[in-house]
């Protein structure tokens, strides 16, 4: 609806995953997994009520693999510091909203994020205007972490990303919660203890 979804595509793409746009609950029907993208969180939350679609993302969500990055982590929150916001409740966190200062002072960083004992990799993470996971429930495993904060979250079949992995082209978080063939996604089933 609203979002930087075109490199999302790209991204699934270069693994070999095929994508679709969701515009409408219908279109829920005929994918097994969902990108949030980057964006604007409260016009996307406004949009998603307009067009009657936030009860069938939180069904969606109950049992298929749903990623969000900035913006649509805010929206796969329990809670987040902002009334304009309904969230989607599919992840048991606390957001902070453009807690990493405003579009001016984006950022890229260096990141190391460790995926099991024998999987630690660092990379470029492009934080714009990121929000920040203040509270976490103990089952949610962290990825990555900056400023003692964690950006990347796996919690059952949710993945949430305070960053924009698609900017830097870098697709393993998409391979981690999408693609069933990719080393990363049976490493994430028997190092990380969920499903």
């Amino acid at each position: 609806m609203q979002g930087d979804f075109a490199l999302h595509h790209n991204a699934l793409e270069r693994i070999g995953i095929e994508s679709v746009p969701v515009k409408t609950p219908s279109d829920l029907d005929q994918i097994d997994g969902l990108v949030i993208p980057g964006g604007e969180s409260t016009t996307m939350s406004l949009l998603i009520n307009t067009y009657n679609m936030f009860e069938p993302l939180v069904r969606f969500g109950m049992s298929n693999p749903v990623m969000g990055t900035c913006a649509g982590l805010i929206l796969m929150a329990e809670v987040v510091n902002d009334d304009r916001i309904d969230p989607l409740g599919l992840i048991d966190i606390v957001i902070e909203r453009n807690a990493y200062g405003r579009q001016i002072e984006s950022s890229k960083q260096k990141v190391e994020f460790v995926f099991s004992e024998n999987h630690k990799i660092k990379l470029s993470t492009t934080l714009i205007r990121a929000p920040r996971i203040t509270r976490l429930s103990d089952d949610i495993k962290v990825l990555g972490e900056y400023n003692n904060s964690p950006i990347a979250i796996l919690s059952g079949h949710h993945l949430g990303l305070s960053f924009h992995p698609e900017l830097d082209e870098i697709d393993i978080f998409h391979q981690i919660i999408f693609d069933k063939q990719s080393e990363f996604y049976f490493k994430k089933i028997e190092h990380l203890d969920v499903a």
